[in-house]
């Protein structure tokens, strides 16, 4: 009877982390060396500004040109000042349309939502897929990417990815990279390290709990070689007292991994965290994501102008 009711804890252990998915990150997806052309078709824009909403603010089947999955979403605090500022020949506004949950793994019920690693693979993917589309469908646009949050650790992934050579664009296409909120941040300034927008001591939630490892939820840690070649132009902004970014480095404990994911999850929803549209990064007064939109406007006008054809 004990053997039976051993073998059946077993078989749930092993359903809960099956059905919770495991975490994939972005694996090498070079693109293939090619001559550059001298022009690129009439419909492709110069720059494409790839947004990445954080968790509970998108959906994967939202609209990447008009999101509405979320209408108070940071990201659209960014995107639609620019959106507003440029004509669409110039640039791009793209939404990365995924499920952008967080599963509660010891919730009872259970919540319904997607679990930490099934969205941000997806998420992940998608992102990819599109910087791949657009680079082979237009060989001279440039890029800048923006996250927030799970969106902020998904454009972080990438960008060292493409840092190290390995992204689905070339290095030389991106203008740059702003990360608010960023789980895997180190706070550390060498350099492979992004820039620090603002002063903050601690580390992400990610590198505070690194190696804990419960279905559907994996906390990756810092990233293998940073933003390698793209560093320079990488951005890291984050709040004082933001956990998701600011967690102290013994704070939580991998030891009790259960309360430790606990706190993580509810710092989610704190108020820090949900304020970066009013934070402030500098003496000026200016927030976040005034910051974001300024420093991606200030990219934009100074991108070239490909020719089109």
């Amino acid at each position: 009877m004990l053997a039976v009711f051993v073998l059946a804890i077993v078989v749930i252990i092993v359903a809960w982390y099956l059905l919770a998915g495991r975490l994939r990150e972005p694996g090498p997806t070079p693109p293939g060396p090619t001559p550059t052309p001298s022009s690129q078709p009439a419909s492709c824009p110069d720059v494409m500004f790839l947004s990445i909403p954080g968790t509970w603010e998108s959906s994967s089947n939202d609209d990447p040109y008009n999101p509405h999955a979320n209408p108070i979403s940071l990201m659209l605090s960014v995107t639609g000042p620019l959106r507003a500022q440029f004509p669409d020949n110039r640039l791009e506004v793209y939404t990365v349309p995924y499920v952008a949950q967080f599963s509660n793994p010891i919730a009872i019920p259970p919540d319904g939502q997607a679990s930490y690693n099934n969205s941000r693979t997806e998420g992940t993917a998608r992102a990819t897929n599109v910087l791949a589309e657009r680079y082979k469908e237009c060989p001279l646009t440039n890029y800048v990417i923006a996250g927030f949050s799970q969106g902020a650790v998904i454009a972080g992934d990438i960008a060292a990815q493409i840092g190290a050579g390995n992204g689905p664009i070339p290095a030389d296409r991106v203008l740059g990279v702003t990360v608010i909120a960023d789980g895997r941040r180190t706070g550390e300034t060498g350099p492979t390290d992004p820039v620090q927008v603002g002063t903050v001591t601690g580390v992400g939630a990610e590198v505070a709990l690194r190696g804990i490892n419960v279905p559907g939820i994996s906390m990756t840690g810092p990233r293998p070689g940073g933003f390698g070649s793209l560093a320079p132009k990488v951005n890291s902004i984050c709040a004082p007292g933001d956990m998701i970014c600011d967690a102290p480095r013994e704070a939580l404990n991998p030891v009790n991994a259960i309360g430790s994911l606990q706190a993580l999850i509810r710092s989610a929803g704190n108020p820090v965290h949900a304020l970066y549209a009013t934070n402030t990064v500098d003496a000026n007064g200016t927030t976040a994501t005034q910051w974001t939109v300024n420093w991606a406007a200030d990219l934009i006008e100074k991108a070239p102008y490909p020719p089109h054809s």
